[in-house]
């Protein structure tokens, strides 16, 4: 399980270091993507595998279906992760989530969130009622 956060820069190489915590359960290689709210998300293969099932279910019929996957499906990479624990993130990926230099990244339960420093500070500073949404979960049968 991913939890916690982590704060680094992009190098000039486009290489980001994949804190030591996340690295143990990635493995050597995983697969990042866009994500949703701007970031981009990255999954081991075995989550991967698991969500690609799910996502391949969908119907063809159904059009914000084939939205879903397109998007999420374009913007996939592998990647691994080298001796020094840097990942190569993909220039269409940086583009995406607007990384310039800063960046955080969040573990999210079976996924890592990786978000420029400047997009993570916005989101953080949204005046968002998370006990509200507390409550919308427990109708979903999430109690916490």
């Amino acid at each position: 399980m991913f939890i916690g956060e982590y704060q680094h820069a992009l190098d000039t190489k486009n290489r980001i270091i994949i804190p030591s915590k996340f690295r143990e359960e990635l493995g050597n290689s995983f697969v990042i993507t866009k994500g949703l709210d701007g970031c981009l998300y990255c999954y081991p293969m075995e989550e991967w595998k698991k969500l690609e099932e799910k996502l391949k279910s969908l119907p063809l019929t159904n059009k914000d279906a084939r939205a879903f996957v397109r998007f999420f499906f374009s913007g996939a990479a592998d990647i691994e992760i080298d001796k020094q624990g840097r990942a190569l993130i993909p220039q269409n990926l940086i583009e995406y989530a607007n990384i310039v230099k800063d960046i955080v990244s969040i573990g999210v339960s079976t996924r890592i969130e990786i978000w420029s420093k400047e997009k993570w500070d916005e989101y953080n500073t949204q005046n968002i009622n998370y006990e509200e949404i507390a409550e919308k979960m427990s109708n979903l049968g999430i109690g916490i």
